[in-house]
């Protein structure tokens, strides 16, 4: 049976090297936030902006939740994927770093599909409720995760996906001795979501792991 490969360092470079290009101001985000310190870690990685592009463009996607912005790197990857009157609204709590991220949405001539809600996401998400949506990317604070996921589910149409950052935690998840809040919330999520019937799922090993539901 084959064996999935050990990406080295400089096996990653090869391969986003040769995958889909970066935007400039994909770059710029990229730039100022690795002058933020371990805050940067709540970036995406360039493989998950080059998968959340190309699975918008292959599953014609047309409206997008985000729970989960930061400052906006994975939100313009799925925006420079969307049609022109695509859609994405993209929740976070965070009003500091929800300005720059509107300067870079502007700067990319993107900022006509996006709208930005500044609250925490379960209070919008209930607003919502009666809205309908293609994907959901889910990229928020891990100890209300399944309430996300949950949730989410009911604001999909039929066919639509959830895609969920962080799932493998570093690592973390299959270290018996690590069992901290986060730790253990992420783990059962991924027990929850594995015997999920109302769900194909995957987990894809990109950046920090990522699931793939598809309502069914």
């Amino acid at each position: 049976m084959g064996a999935d490969l050990n990406i080295t360092k400089q096996l990653q470079d090869y391969i986003l090297k040769h995958g889909l290009k970066l935007h400039p101001v994909q770059k710029e985000i990229i730039n100022y936030n690795l002058k933020l310190g371990d805050v940067k870690r709540m970036q995406v990685s360039i493989s998950q902006c080059q998968f959340l592009h190309l699975i918008i463009k292959v599953s014609k996607i047309r409206k997008v939740l985000e729970i989960g912005t930061f400052t906006g790197l994975s939100t313009l990857s799925m925006a420079l994927a969307l049609p022109d009157d695509g859609e994405i609204i993209a929740l976070d709590k965070d009003e500091k770093t929800n300005k720059i991220a509107i300067e870079f949405f502007k700067r990319s001539q993107q900022d006509h599909k996006i709208k930005t809600i500044i609250k925490p996401a379960l209070e919008t998400l209930i607003k919502i409720r009666n809205e309908k949506f293609d994907l959901v990317f889910i990229d928020a604070d891990k100890m209300n995760y399944k309430k996300y996921y949950q949730i989410s589910l009911g604001l999909l149409n039929k066919g639509g996906l959830i895609i969920i950052d962080n799932v493998l935690w570093h690592g973390e998840v299959i270290d018996n001795n690590i069992n901290d809040k986060y730790t253990k919330k992420i783990r059962e999520l991924n027990d929850f979501i594995s015997k999920d019937k109302r769900v194909e799922k995957v987990i894809i090993p990109f950046g920090d792991g990522m699931t793939v539901c598809r309502v069914i």
